[in-house]
C-alpha cells in the first residue's frame, strides 16, 4: 500500500481499475506513467504549480549524470541503515521526490541488501512526478500533492526525506510513526561556491545555523563533501536548477554562458530528526 489518502475526505485509497478511489466514492486516475494527480484545485497558486517542465528537464539531466551521486549514496545508505534499525517493511515518504533520482538510489540499495520497504513520493510540480513515475522502481508510488497538504495517512511514514524542498513540519510530523525518522537535506556553506563565484561579484555562503523544529529532536547529523568538474550543457543544466537562475545579473549568467568548464565545491548536510509526541 502506498500510505497515500483521499485529499478530499481524507478516507484511504484503494485500487480500483486503472484509478485510486475511496470508500465516499472520490476518485483519481493513474495516468500512463503511473502516478496519480491528489493536488486540489485550492491548493493549485498556479496553473502550473511548482518547476517547470524546463527547468525539471535540466535537472533531471544533471542528476542522471551523476553529478549528486555522493549525495544520493549518502542518503541511500542512512535509509538501509534505518532500515536494518527497523526490521520488517520500512515505510519511506519523499515530501518533494522531484524526478525521483534520489528515490531510485534508496530503491536500488534496499534491494541489493534485500531489505523489505515501499516508497511514497509526491511533489507539486506534474512534470517532475511523471518523469519520478517513469523510473517504474519496484516498491514506490508517486503522486502530484502539496507538502502543506500531504495526502498521506497519518503516522504511515517510518522515515520522511525532504530534500532541498519546502520545509511542512506540522504535516511531516503528522505523517510519521511516533519515534520515526525526519531526513531534511541542506547545503553546506560552501555548495556550489565555484558557481557562485562566476555568478556574482560578491559571492556569500549559505547559512548553516541549526534549527530546532516543534515536535521533533535533533538526533544526528552527516555531511557529504565533493569537488565536482562540471563541462558543456551539464553548466547550464546545473544553473537551471538552482535558485539562483532567478536572481542573478545578467552579466553573472553571460560570464557562466561563456564557461566549457567549471570547477566548485559541492556538500549537502543530512540532518536527522527524530519525531517527539
Amino acid at each position: 500500500m502506498s500510505g497515500f489518502m483521499c485529499p478530499v475526505c481524507g478516507k484511504a485509497l484503494s485500487e480500483n481499475g486503472g484509478a485510486l478511489r475511496c470508500a465516499a466514492g472520490h476518485s483519481f486516475d493513474r495516468a500512463k506513467e503511473g502516478y496519480v494527480n491528489l493536488l486540489l484545485a485550492s491548493r493549485m497558486h498556479s496553473k502550473l504549480p511548482g518547476d517547470s517542465k524546463e527547468m525539471v528537464a535540466a535537472r533531471n539531466r544533471f542528476l542522471n549524470g551523476g553529478g549528486y551521486g555522493p549525495f544520493a549514496a549518502e542518503l541511500a545508505r542512512l535509509c538501509a541503515e534505518l532500515a536494518r534499525k527497523k526490521g520488517g517493511v520500512l515505510h519511506i515518504l519523499d515530501a518533494g521526490c522531484g524526478e525521483g533520482y534520489y528515490d531510485e538510489a534508496i530503491c536500488t540499495e534496499l534491494e541489493r541488501q534485500g531489505l523489505p520497504f515501499e516508497l511514497s513520493g509526491f511533489d507539486i510540480s506534474k512534470a517532475a512526478v511523471r518523469l519520478a513515475a517513469k523510473r517504474k522502481l519496484p516498491g514506490a508510488a508517486f503522486a502530484v500533492a502539496s507538502s502543506f497538504a500531504a495526502p498521506v495517512e497519518s503516522g504511515w511514514a517510518d522515515v520522511v526525506l525532504n530534500i532541498f524542498s519546502p520545509f511542512a513540519g506540522e504535516e511531516f510530523h503528522r505523517c510519521l510513526v511516533p519515534g520515526g525518522t525526519l531526513i531534511y537535506a541542506v547545503p553546506t556553506a560552501g555548495h556550489l561556491m565555484g558557481l557562485k563565484d562566476v555568478l556574482y561579484d560578491e559571492p556569500y555562503e549559505n547559512p548553516c545555523q541549526q534549527v530546532d523544529y516543534p515536535g521533533f529532536s535533533l538526533a544526528g547529523e552527516t555531511r557529504v563533501e565533493e569537488r565536482i568538474t562540471v563541462q558543456g550543457q551539464a553548466i547550464g543544466d546545473l544553473f537551471a536548477m538552482t535558485p539562483y537562475y532567478w536572481k542573478t545579473p545578467a552579466e553573472g549568467s553571460a560570464r557562466l554562458a561563456r564557461l566549457e568548464r567549471l570547477e566548485t565545491p559541492i556538500g549537502f548536510r543530512f540532518l536527522l530528526y527524530d519525531r517527539r509526541d
